[in-house]
């Protein structure tokens, strides 16, 4: 059966009996302290007369607890939440611009299709420092993402409380001032998978993302139409490498990458697209089932020369000429995405406000420079 492994020549850090996940850990001396905060959020309606559906009054738990123990306080947070979901994915990626690569569900999936991911690959959600996950529903209003510390973060409405209090009293958790978890201290991240050469059902990070992207439908909960940094700079014409998934009608799928200059999400997956299109050729497009964009991280220019093997510089960038895509059109205050899940709450979004989406805004016509099959 797919699913992942984790590297046993990694050690365990424990500090007083309390054990922190194989992928954070702090690097300083600290005293880490289970337990939870406790506070009130207000119903944040609709205030700018869009189309968002209102979050409810909701009380909210961050928790600390050790790292033996979050699993099973997961299992139970999540057996609150309805046949119905909106998984959340956030990796720390490859982008050079942007610290976390948030994803979300913009369509709501079985609760039983999540779970399984995270039973298929638990070693990655409840250990790897490089990923949080969770889901989030409306019906009740229940909100649990773990971070990549793997602190747990519940939004619940007040109906919700009480019992989520007494399973947290059944963990031994108390309400505390100042709960302590790797982040608390100087910490470092890693990733914790091997990829045993024996056992190719074993999968690496990219490819778990890439399975959970599909199985859980989800999309990068960026504004698709804007190239910045995160402090919200506007960056322009970027460097960019992107993977394409090729799935053809009777034989394996191929994986392409696409080395490009482009000022936006949206022009950089268009423009991938139509470059494996070319490289599949006309005959073989016969054959040719999907593209699907599976990777998109925008690289420096050093890197991007390193990609290209050296052989070619950067050129200027290139002349801004009108131009549409495909891409969901965002709305002001985020990247396009369902009146609910929210992006502005861990697993964050992008994070500043934008402008509405407007056709005649000029982009950078995309330059591609490099598409090759990778495999």
């Amino acid at each position: 059966m797919v699913g992942c492994k984790v590297d046993e020549s990694l050690k365990r850090v424990e500090v007083g009996g309390f054990a922190f996940p194989l992928g954070v850990y702090p690097v300083e001396e600290m005293a880490p302290r289970p337990g939870y905060t406790l506070h009130f959020e207000p119903a944040d309606g609709d205030d700018d007369g869009e189309d968002w559906e209102e979050w409810p009054d909701r009380y909210v738990f961050d928790i600390v607890i050790s790292a033996a123990r979050v699993e099973s306080l997961c299992r139970l947070l999540f057996a609150m939440l309805p046949g119905r979901v909106y998984p959340i994915l956030d990796i720390l990626g490859h982008d050079a611009h942007r610290e976390v690569d948030p994803y979300i569900a913009y369509e709501l999936v079985s609760l039983d299709n999540f779970l399984d991911g995270v039973r298929r690959f638990r070693e990655f959600f409840y250990e790897d420092g490089l990923c949080g996950f969770g889901a989030m529903a409306e019906e009740p209003f229940l909100y649990v993402f773990v971070d990549e510390h793997k602190i747990v973060t519940v939004r619940a409405e007040p109906a919700l409380k009480e019992r989520i209090e007494k399973l947290l009293k059944a963990f031994d958790l108390e309400q505390i001032d100042e709960p302590a978890g790797a982040d608390a201290a100087s910490h470092e991240h890693r990733s914790v998978l091997s990829l045993p050469e024996d056992n190719p059902d074993m999968l690496g990070p990219e490819e778990i993302i890439e399975r959970l992207r599909d199985d859980w439908q989800l999309l990068l909960n960026i504004d698709p139409d804007r190239n910045v940094d995160d402090e919200g700079n506007d960056l322009g014409p970027t460097p960019w490498r992107c993977i394409v998934r090729a799935s053809f009608e009777k034989k394996p799928p191929r994986y392409a990458e696409v080395l490009l200059i482009a000022d936006c999400l949206r022009a950089a997956e268009d423009a991938s697209l139509n470059a494996v299109e070319n490289l599949v050729g006309k005959k073989a497009a016969e054959a040719l089932d999907d593209l699907v964009v599976v990777a998109t991280d925008r690289t420096t220019p050093e890197q991007f020369e390193t990609l290209l093997g050296g052989k070619k510089r950067l050129a200027k960038p290139p002349v801004k000429s009108p131009g549409k895509s495909s891409q969901p059109q965002a709305k002001p205050g985020g990247p396009s995405r369902p009146a609910s899940p929210r992006a502005d709450l861990p697993g964050d979004g992008d994070p500043g406000a934008t402008d509405p989406h407007d056709d005649t805004v000029e982009h950078a016509e995309p330059q591609v420079r490099s598409c090759r099959w990778l495999v």
